[in-house]
């Protein structure tokens, strides 16, 4: 590539990925799912409308997976472990018995109604049955939902990829006879499991070192939270296990440990993954050759009424109903299955694998997820208010977050006074510190006190001032004034000022 090309290359990919952001400010304002815009744009920037070409399924299965397992790692971090701990084991059956159930429905209706033969109407119910990891986390952290059904939901959509990947390669690579269910469930199993150790170990591996290790700039700290993440997902690949369970786990511990700059490793996370999505949603639009989609709408119609009306239900009914949830909060649960991303890369699988009319059913999945986020996506809050889950307390609830000292545009000063040091015996108010520097804890002995004004400074007390870029040499100077003279340093002309270097000194 020369130099020219790669300046249209970047220049392409900067009005789209700008064009993309203005897309999901639209959507936010019509409320729809932002992933509707971002194919729309890959679709019209493609080949039948603009002209640009792409039809590498390889390639695009590829930066597929790796978008999903950047989206899965942010999605980790930004999940409340208080919040899905006590639903682990709901979701793990909805995640792995919810998805069996809804390949086996999906794949008898697509049997029955569209005469398909049974190995493309099970690897069509595999592709399409599950959720959504960045539409489900995308729609409804924005719904006032009560916490145990979004925890539920959103730890399913982490949870389900994972055997819904398994199923697909094992349809897809079936060049004869379908493998028996043992030999499935047994393969899916193991998968699981070895994956969702070695997420867990690298997560926690993870949150020894960014609590020891000091890093010398502040943004390395998000860079290297998120780097854990896709450490752990690639292990868990490279030992042919789960490596999107692995991602999802390892971005969890991560997310929910005492970390430095957690806030603004979030926001990071966030960044990237939208990043993930729109680069992922609009290579898939890229990947449709809209003349080819007319013929998908009728199969795409029917098996997606089939896993909506059907499918879904049934799964979320077997799979719920020995924990006792409310039917309203089921219906929701059911209704709420979005799908996605995860379906359309799934859709790669079977072109990638030379598998029989594989193209037909990356169109029939493609307008699928279409149709369907049109009609659910929209549909979600008055579903909420109608079956009564709308909290209307949620707007008035406090939230409480950590935040970098950069983002508060403030510096943080940690003074220990030394044995001589005239700040001995003054108090805190004597101090005389330029406003707004405040001094909020000082450790004294190893344990942590909340100064007064009149606290007493002492020999080895470590002060922990906090004060603003514009004060900070002034608070500095003040210090050090006082130190040297103590508290009437001023009637004595110091004012702290750094003293000169001594002749023939370093």
């Amino acid at each position: 590539m020369t130099l020219e090309h790669l300046y249209v290359s970047l220049l392409v990919g900067g009005v789209m990925l700008l064009v993309s952001v203005a897309a999901a400010r639209t959507a936010g304002r019509l409320g729809l799912p932002s992933l509707l815009f971002f194919l729309a744009v890959g679709v019209l920037a493609g080949e039948d409308v603009i002209g640009l070409e792409f039809d590498d399924a390889q390639l695009a299965q590829s930066l597929g997976t790796a978008a999903l397992a950047v989206i899965l790692v942010e999605g980790g971090l930004t999940t409340e472990w208080a919040d899905v701990r006590p639903l682990l084991l709901p979701a793990g059956v909805l995640a792995t018995v919810g998805v069996a159930v809804s390949v086996l429905v999906t794949a008898a209706g697509a049997h029955v109604l569209l005469g398909m033969d049974w190995h493309l109407a099970l690897l069509l119910g595999a592709i399409v049955s599950p959720t959504d990891a960045a539409a489900v986390f995308a729609v409804l952290r924005a719904l006032p939902l009560p916490q145990k059904v979004a925890g539920l939901l959103e730890a399913e959509s982490g949870f389900n990829d994972a055997p819904a990947v398994i199923l697909v390669l094992a349809f897809a690579m079936a060049t004869a006879d379908l493998p028996g269910p043992v030999l499935i469930v047994g393969d899916v199993l193991t998968q699981l499991a070895v994956g969702g150790v070695i997420g867990l170990v690298i997560g926690r591996i993870g949150v020894a070192g960014l609590r020891h290790i000091a890093l010398p700039a502040t943004g390395l700290y998000p860079l290297a939270t998120v780097g854990f993440g896709i450490v752990a997902f690639a292990a868990a690949g490279a030992a042919g296990a789960s490596g999107f369970l692995a991602a999802y786990l390892a971005g969890l511990v991560l997310g929910n440990a005492k970390l430095p700059h957690r806030a603004a490793t979030r926001s990071f996370a966030e960044g990237t993954g939208w990043l993930a999505q729109i680069g992922l949603f609009v290579m898939l639009g890229l990947l449709v050759t809209p003349s080819e989609l007319p013929s998908a709408v009728l199969p795409a119609t029917v098996v997606g009424l089939v896993l909506l009306l059907a499918a879904r239900p049934v799964s979320v009914l077997a799979c719920l109903l020995p924990f006792r949830i409310p039917w309203r909060e089921q219906a929701f649960i059911s209704w709420a299955g979005l799908r996605g991303a995860i379906p359309i890369v799934l859709a790669t699988y079977p072109i990638v694998e030379g598998v029989t009319d594989a193209r037909d059913l990356l169109n029939i999945v493609f307008v699928l997820v279409v149709l369907f986020t049109l009609l659910q996506g929209p549909s979600l809050p008055a579903a909420a208010r109608r079956l009564g889950l709308t909290r209307p307390d949620a707007l008035r609830e406090v939230q409480v977050e950590t935040a970098p000292l950069d983002v508060l545009d403030a510096d943080l000063l940690t003074v220990t006074i030394p044995p001589g040091s005239r700040l001995t015996g003054v108090a805190v108010t004597e101090l005389r510190l330029p406003p707004p520097t405040v001094v909020p804890l000082i450790v004294r002995d190893g344990t942590t006190i909340v100064p007064q004004p009149g606290t007493v400074l002492r020999t080895g007390d470590e002060l922990l001032l906090i004060t603003t870029p514009q004060a900070r040499e002034a608070a500095e100077r003040r210090l050090r004034a006082v130190g040297r003279r103590g508290r009437l340093a001023r009637w004595f002309g110091e004012h702290g000022h750094p003293e000169p270097p001594r002749p023939g000194a370093p």
